[in-house]
């Protein structure tokens, strides 16, 4: 029984389906003391869908899996099941069988109509088509040239269902040719590519149980997993607890494994040349099941594949194509490759054979000189650097940190007596210690970064160093040069299914060894033309091994369907309380300026739906003179009144689209209607989208109250600052979780928008979005004449969230060198299976992390490398693959650990455990915790990684931040205690601290102080002819304030420039442009363009701070008296308050605790 396997179940909560993230995921944080986690049977989430099996077809064709969607549940309806009556989208230039059109009664439209539901035995089920396919129940769209029924009263007709009509995928031949887009380069044109399986899929319905309100025991204050031990003794950071194996039913199609074989796999042999000795197909305790071995082509038949990923002893396997999953593994026709293999991280593979081993460059090469084997034999001579764990050595052995002098890493500090930590400039992170050409080929730490370079060999080590060990990534950030590749080949491990990185190692010129599972893999014949050279026989020199990031172009073996068009749904609150904010002049101003710059192309659909105690549609049917609103008052049991004319071609209905946006603002002004219908707009939304999928955009402004989803008020503001723990940090309903999952199995992530002054349960309605892989903008005290500040900040948010590159249909997939496994996830996602993470929209503000252990020993090898692919859906409509590969070093002592530390990554990791530490447990355990990780690492420090002892509180100088870094966190509005904070607010600050990306969430953190008021150019730098300073960060202490000077907060979202009293009025003047101090307005928050030297260099700075990061971050100038002092103060985390210690008390603590 794999303990592996169930431990991925285990984030999804004891008892729960394995369809969760966030903060019901983490095992490390919901142990019981004294037994394995999650010991309850877990019921296999029927998100999980069946394995596919590789099946014959005719050349040419493109067979994509039935994926239709059936509101209001899930579903994958495969060839030759029985469907509910459907209605189907005809393609241009076929013949249209009869649609059926609901007749209102003959009188004139009117503009505004009230809809009855139609007699329907099933609503409209979704279903694509491939060409040469016998026709099943397909899609919900209505073709060109089809009538669309008037606005008018819908009576209920006799009928089943409406007729149907089909929609026919492409008839392409093959797909787009091969060409490397790299500047000034021709194309490279290609053969056919391969047909991809036809696809067949079982129920994938979503239903995901109510939630315990009752937390689950914690041990101990530490974020240790399962043991009682006395608090500030130990955290091994990354073990996976024990954990049991869920229970798995499937009652269809089957094939029936072994109880002591990985289910659904067969067992490899070897390759052609010098094969490896017989690798083990058995699970051994510890390994992850589901994940085994596979057969060489010419042994015998393939295996039958399955990348569901949860199987246990004499489970029924079905042999059906599973989407996402299987398409990331690399969806491929078995007759021309031998089966995939969908890699289990930390799966354990025996150690190769000694002539895999040791691959060393022949004699006549030098001994590591990079970039310097010879390969044996080819039609070319060419060189590579070798990169095996053999070749490493010797670079390696060098370059170990027991010196004669330390590394400045390791330079002992005693924190007591050193104030100044802070550098100058932004903190960098550590640089692996690999040699110089392998460094140069490894990914940037803005993208992928690891808590510790130097990894540890094995968990014992771990443990004893009491650091975390985990990967925080920014996976689709916007990059300016990012390589592009096109090719009908991509070139992969046929065992785990990495992708060809710049650290595997060429044995020739056609082997190459995988750097993760070390199998040695064959060159396709493709791969040895190099299009930016345009020469022959040279594949180390290909784009693919010349950089660490890189996007393929991916053919069509990684498409289950047609790629979607951009669809954009925009939902919006429009009750007395919504229209009182002013809010819908600004989003419908901000959509009508920015309507062009929505991601697309000529297909791009786009629908509005508002809500009140009703929900009203809006027909935008070209043709139409002007939008008619449809209004569906039966809330409970919510219907789309005209499925095929609500969502529309963006280019083709341009202009109603304008006249709604311009004239939805007035349309309710009047309004007296204050109750609020979230739940049943939402309801709407999904079956509005399921048949594409897409973006759904809501905005809302009060607490949900009528209809499913409607909650009550659960704050007591009396409580906000004197209780130590705060309670309904948890969903007070299930129903935004489970129509989440549904959502997120119909490629529909959620954006939520509140907009509110008053407790609207942020930690309920927060789910949408959870886990739709969608993401939550917070406005408190939204008004437009109250608070122009955040009139101005929703502007520019929208500005750029409307414009903003985005992904759609996407799944990420994180692999690691054997020995090592990932067992949490954080961030905005569901978990689909043990690695796979369903993204329906992936944007370039979002950022995960993971935390990983160390399963195997990692004796043998001198570098580990983690690789995560990104696979998703264009707004262009192609799909791609984005793929980060990061190399770090193997390390066997304590004091190399610590060298390698990255005080930020482990700060960022720190922040989400105790983030899920509060909602499955409590704040003061997560508080506790965090105090609890300084006090252990500096321990371990001073046991273990210092070489003479000192007096004092002794902390290696890459970690001289981490005390610092925790007191600001125990004081950040997600955990601090003793100081009134909304609980909208302290959700919100939570779910920033697991989503965002590490650069933005650090700001967030420990903001950056500089003093403004005495800028100079000394220092500056210089960015595209103009001068910013680099004034000195400063310590976050009111001693560092001065009545004479000015200066300015960063704290990510929000800039403060602080002005004091007797501050000089060159500064009032020339920077501000007002007369004096007491002349300065409340609300300032703009500086005027003035025509001075001391005006140019405040902006230039400014201006460079808001463009390092997406969003726009508001300024607020505030005096010594502005009632936004005290926001500004609440920053100054060095300084003691009523209820938290200072730092340097702080210090003493940890003094105290490490010492003992």
């Amino acid at each position: 029984m794999s303990n592996t396997a169930a431990g991925y179940n285990s984030q999804n909560g004891e008892g729960k389906p394995p369809c969760s993230n966030g903060p019901i995921q983490n095992p490390v944080m919901t142990q019981a003391p004294g037994q394995g986690y999650n010991t309850a049977a877990v019921t296999m989430h029927p998100q999980h869908m069946p394995a596919k099996a590789p099946l014959e077809q005719p050349a040419g064709q493109y067979h994509y899996g039935c994926y239709q969607s059936a509101p209001p549940a899930s579903m994958y309806q495969g060839p030759g099941q029985s469907a509910p009556p459907v209605s189907v989208y005809q393609g241009p230039g076929q013949s249209a069988p009869p649609v059926s059109v609901y007749q209102g009664p003959g009188q004139s439209t009117p503009p505004v109509s009230m809809y009855q539901r139609p007699g329907q035995s099933a609503p409209p089920v979704s279903v694509y088509q491939g060409p040469g396919q016998s026709a099943p129940p397909a899609s919900v769209y209505q073709g060109p040239g089809q009538s669309v029924p008037p606005a008018s009263v819908y009576q209920r007709p006799g009928q089943s269902a409406p007729p149907v009509s089909m929609y026919q995928g492409p008839g392409q031949s093959a797909p787009p040719v091969s060409v490397y887009q790299g500047p000034g380069q021709t194309n490279m044109t290609r053969p056919p590519s391969r047909p991809l399986q036809p696809h067949q899929g079982g129920s994938a319905r979503i239903a995901a149980p109510a939630q315990s309100s009752t937390p689950p025991p914690v041990s101990s204050n530490s974020f240790y997993p399962g043991s009682q031990i006395p608090p500030h003794s130990h955290w091994p950071y990354g073990t996976s607890p024990p954990m049991s194996q869920p229970s798995v039913g499937s009652p269809a199609n089957h094939v029936t494994s072994a109880p002591s074989q990985p289910s659904g796999y067969g067992i490899q042999n070897s390759p052609p040349q010098g094969p490896p000795a017989p690798l083990n197909s058995s699970v051994q305790p510890g390994q992850p099941s589901g994940y085994g071995i596979q057969n060489s082509p010419s042994q015998g038949p393939p295996a039958p594949l399955n990348s569901s990923v949860q199987p246990v002893p004499g489970a029924e396997r079905a042999h059906i194509h599973n989407s996402f999953d299987a398409l990331e593994s690399g969806g491929r026709n078995a007759a021309q490759h031998p089966p995939q293999m969908g890699r289990a991280v930390g799966l354990s593979y025996p150690s190769l054979p000694p002539g895999y081993q040791n691959m060393a460059a022949p004699p006549s090469a030098p001994g590591m000189q990079p970039r310097s084997q010879p390969y044996p034999a080819g039609a070319q001579s060419f060189q590579q650097a070798p990169l095996g764990p053999a070749q490493l050595g010797s670079a390696l052995g060098g370059m170990s940190l027991h010196q004669s002098q330390p590394p400045e890493a390791l330079r002992a500090i005693n924190l007591l007596q050193e104030r100044n930590l802070l550098p100058q400039g932004p903190v960098t992170p550590p640089v692996p210690c690999l040699p110089q050409d392998l460094q140069r080929l490894n990914c940037s730490p803005e993208v992928f970064r690891c808590t510790l370079t130097n990894i540890p060999q094995t968990q014992s080590l771990l443990n004893k160093a009491k650091l975390p060990l985990g990967l925080l990534l920014h996976p689709f950030r916007d990059m300016s040069q990012l390589p592009v590749v096109t090719s009908s080949t991509i070139v992969r491990c046929r065992s785990c299914r990495t992708y060809i990185n710049p650290f595997v190692t060429f044995l020739d010129q056609r082997r190459w060894k995988c750097n993760l599972c070390y199998r040695v893999n064959e060159v396709p014949e493709e791969f040895m033309y190099n299009p930016v050279s345009r020469s022959y026989g040279e594949p180390h020199k290909r784009p693919e091994v010349q950089n660490p990031t890189i996007e393929f172009i991916a053919p069509s073996e990684y498409m289950l369907r047609p790629p979607q068009p951009a669809v954009y749904l925009f939902v919006l609150d429009v009750s007395h309380n919504a229209v009182e904010t002013g809010y819908l002049d600004t989003v419908c101003q901000s959509l009508l300026d920015s309507l062009s710059l929505l991601p697309g192309d000529t297909r791009t659909k786009i629908g509005f739906i508002t809500f009140d105690s009703t929900v009203h549609f809006y027909n935008l049917q070209e043709g139409l003179s002007q939008p008619q609103m449809l209004v569906v008052s039966d809330i409970e049991d919510i219907f789309i009144p005209t499925p095929d004319s609500l969502l529309v071609n963006l280019s083709e209905c341009k202009e109603l689209v304008q006249d709604l946006l311009k004239g939805l603002p007035q349309m309710f002004t009047r309004t007296l209607e204050t109750q609020c219908a979230l739940g049943p707009a939402l309801q709407a939304a999904f079956k509005l989208l399921s048949p594409t999928g897409g973006r759904v955009s809501v905005f809302q402004t009060q607490l949900p109250s009528v209809g499913v989803g409607a909650l009550k008020s659960r704050e007591d503001p009396n409580q906000r600052a004197s209780a130590k723990d705060i309670p309904h940090l948890t969903p007070a309903t299930d129903f935004y979780k489970k129509l989440a999952l549904d959502c997120s199995g119909q490629q529909i992530a959620v954006d939520l928008f509140l907009l509110s002054g008053q407790y609207c349960d942020l930690a309920s309605l927060a789910c949408i979005s959870k886990y739709s892989a969608g993401g939550v903008h917070y406005y408190p005290s939204y008004h437009h004449l109250h608070n122009p500040a955040q009139v101005e900040q929703l502007q520019r948010d929208l500005k750029r969230y409307i414009s903003r590159k985005i992904g759609f249909e996407s799944v990420m997939r994180v692999r690691c060198t054997k020995g090592l496994s990932i067992h949490t996830f954080h961030g905005n996602f569901f978990v689909r299976s043990t690695d796979l993470l369903s993204l329906p929209n992936i944007n370039p503000d979002s950022g995960f992390a993971v935390q990983m252990s160390i399963e195997e020993n990692l004796v043998d090898m001198q570098v580990v490398s983690f690789q995560a692919a990104l696979l998703y859906t264009s707004s262009k409509g192609e799909r791609r693959i984005r793929v980060h590969t990061l190399c770090l070093p193997v390390v066997n002592s304590m004091a190399d650990i610590f060298a390698g530390a990255d005080v930020q990554a482990i700060t960022g990791l720190l922040a989400s455990m105790a983030v899920d530490r509060s909602v499955t447990a409590s704040l003061s355990d997560a508080r506790d915790a965090l105090v609890n990780a300084a006090i252990d690492s500096l321990r371990a420090y001073r046991s273990g990684g210092l070489s003479v002892q000192q007096p004092g509180l002794v902390a290696p100088a890459c970690l001289r931040l981490l005390p610092l870094y925790v007191v600001a966190l125990l004081k950040q509005k997600a955990f601090r205690t003793g100081t009134s904070t909304r609980l909208d607010e302290r959700v919100f600050a939570m779910c920033q601290l697991k989503y965002q990306p590490l650069a933005y969430l650090m700001l967030m953190i420990h903001p950056a102080l500089y003093r403004v008021d005495n800028l100079t150019d000394e220092g500056a730098i210089s960015i595209a002819d103009r001068t910013i300073p680099q004034p000195a960060i400063l310590q976050l202490s009111v001693e560092k304030l001065s009545r004479d000077g000015s200066f300015l907060m960063d704290s990510g979202s929000v800039l403060y420039l602080w002005v004091g009293r007797n501050c000089a009025p060159n500064f009032i003047t020339q920077v501000l442009g007002v007369p004096n101090y007491t002349a300065i307005p409340q609300t300032m928050t703009q500086l005027p363009e003035l025509d001075t030297a001391e005006s140019t260099r405040t902006r230039a700075f400014i201006s460079w701070l808001r463009e390092q990061r997406p969003f726009y971050p508001i300024l607020h100038v505030i005096r010594e008296e502005s009632p936004l002092k005290a926001s500004f103060m609440q920053h100054m985390v060095e300084d003691r308050t009523e209820s938290a210690l200072s730092y340097y008390e702080f210090l003493l603590h940890l003094q105290q605790q490490v010492n003992k």
